[in-house]
């Protein structure tokens, strides 16, 4: 049973793996299996508008998906949670699930993290990458521009040691 002091861990698949917001202990390497990193979530807010919709990361399921877990001491907890649910909740087209994952040194555990919500409006499916950077060449948010978003996953993603070709063909066409 997770105590409220107890230290826990939040996965990160997106923005979150370079731009966490929030202090952290520790910062590994992880895997979630279940789930895929994919850009199927139409931003209204953050990297687009309601009538120039951007494409952000949605964990969708299937296949697994490396990011990045951090710790986040237990004291911490109700302000780590406020703060991400302020950022990744906006819209509600995520839900908030804490999943196991396994950390690359071995261990496993569990993190919180947020899963797309197939039935949500904003949930847009699989795209093509033609289709995909049609959508991030032209929009832009209250976080800033969406090709800024997508070309600094892939240059973190690839950082990470990974490959993700089909983003790498979407960023190629921007």
């Amino acid at each position: 049973m997770l105590r409220a002091m107890d230290d826990f861990w939040v996965f990160g698949y997106g923005s979150l793996i370079w731009r966490p917001g929030f202090d952290f202990e520790e910062r590994v390497k992880a895997r979630l299996a279940g789930y895929h990193r994919s850009l199927c979530v139409r931003s209204f807010v953050h990297r687009g508008t309601p009538e120039r919709p951007g494409l952000v990361f949605g964990l969708d399921r299937g296949g697994s998906c490396v990011g990045m877990a951090f710790r986040v001491r237990g004291a911490a907890r109700e302000a780590v949670v406020e703060y991400l649910r302020a950022r990744e909740l906006v819209t509600h087209v995520y839900r908030e699930q804490t999943l196991p994952v396994r950390l690359t040194d071995g261990r496993n555990t569990r993190a919180l993290t947020y899963v797309v919500d197939r039935g949500h409006s904003q949930y847009a499916g699989r795209v093509t990458a033609e289709h995909a950077a049609t959508l991030v060449r032209r929009s832009h948010g209250q976080s800033g521009p969406n090709v800024d978003y997508v070309t600094s996953a892939l240059d973190h993603i690839r950082e990470m040691g990974l490959r993700d070709r089909w983003l790498e063909d979407v960023v190629a066409r921007l």
